[in-house]
């Protein structure tokens, strides 16, 4: 007879407010063997604010691999094991990944269990205008590095760009930003979502510097950061005749053939024709 084995559920969890999880989400949390848990303090406040009173265990960056095994061990024994990190979705800037390899590699079942997550959070409520982004994540903690990452999104074809941050980075994080993107580049900046004191602020790289700097109670809490795609600034600085220029070839030939052409036509960057092709298409 062929074994039964458990499954690994992927639980995501609110963010912020204890009440963004879905009745499915504390259906599971209530019902399988095991929770892991990144870090089981906060885990246990959450259950315990639902009335949930299941066992815990710890996984994190450091012990995954090991976990990973005894959560293996579980599952083959018909276990059923719930993963959740501190705040919003597993394995989105977050441990488990390795888990669910190789929980996958092995046959195992794994089944996600969907809700809150802070990136899609600050881009719904944003109010930016991109049908594409690019999500990031945490950029390296060091100031160099941070700026090889950063310039390497500069070729990126126009897609809002979001990144994770830390409340002791911030101010320097958007130091690193202005000298990669210039101080007129747009950001919007979402701080504590769904806690007490959500913030939204959008303004350019330079203002919104000075807006964390004049205040330090702005620098506290989880970032998100958003950097809206530049179409209207490549609008504002292409001259009519080479717009114009793009807009017939974009009549005529599909869109990287045409960029192709005016680049040749007319000597512009092939970064700043593309993305007022792209414009012209999304709009």
């Amino acid at each position: 007879m062929q074994q039964d084995y458990g499954t690994l559920y992927v639980v995501a969890t609110p963010i912020g407010n204890l009440r963004d999880i879905s009745l499915r989400a504390l259906d599971i949390l209530a019902s399988v063997d095991c929770i892991a848990a990144e870090h089981i303090d906060l885990t246990r406040h959450l259950l315990s604010h639902h009335g949930i009173h299941t066992s815990l265990m710890t996984l994190h960056q450091h012990n995954e691999h090991l976990v990973a095994e005894k959560i293996a061990n579980l599952l083959a024994s018909n276990q059923n094991i719930a993963l959740v990190t501190d705040a919003g979705t597993p394995c989105i800037s977050d441990p488990g990944a390795m888990l669910i390899h190789l929980l996958r590699s092995s046959g195992h079942r794994v089944v996600p269990i969907p809700g809150p997550n802070a990136a899609i959070c600050a881009l719904s409520a944003s109010g930016i205008r991109s049908n594409s982004f690019f999500f990031y994540g945490f950029l390296p903690v060091k100031s160099g590095e941070r700026k090889r990452c950063l310039t390497s999104l500069t070729t990126f074809p126009p897609c809002t760009l979001i990144f994770y941050e830390a409340p002791h980075r911030i101010v320097e994080c958007i130091k690193d930003m202005i000298v990669i993107f210039g101080t007129h580049r747009q950001i919007t900046l979402a701080r504590e979502l769904t806690k007490v004191f959500e913030t939204f602020h959008t303004d350019n790289l330079e203002n919104t510097l000075q807006w964390l700097l004049a205040d330090e109670n702005q620098q506290k809490g989880e970032f998100v950061l958003l950097l809206p795609p530049v179409f209207e600034e490549n609008k504002a600085t292409l001259s009519q005749d080479v717009r114009h220029t793009v807009q017939v070839l974009m009549n005529e030939f599909p869109l990287k053939q045409a960029v192709q052409l005016a680049v040749s036509i007319t000597g512009e960057k092939k970064k700043n024709l593309y993305a007022y092709a792209l414009s012209i298409k999304s709009d």
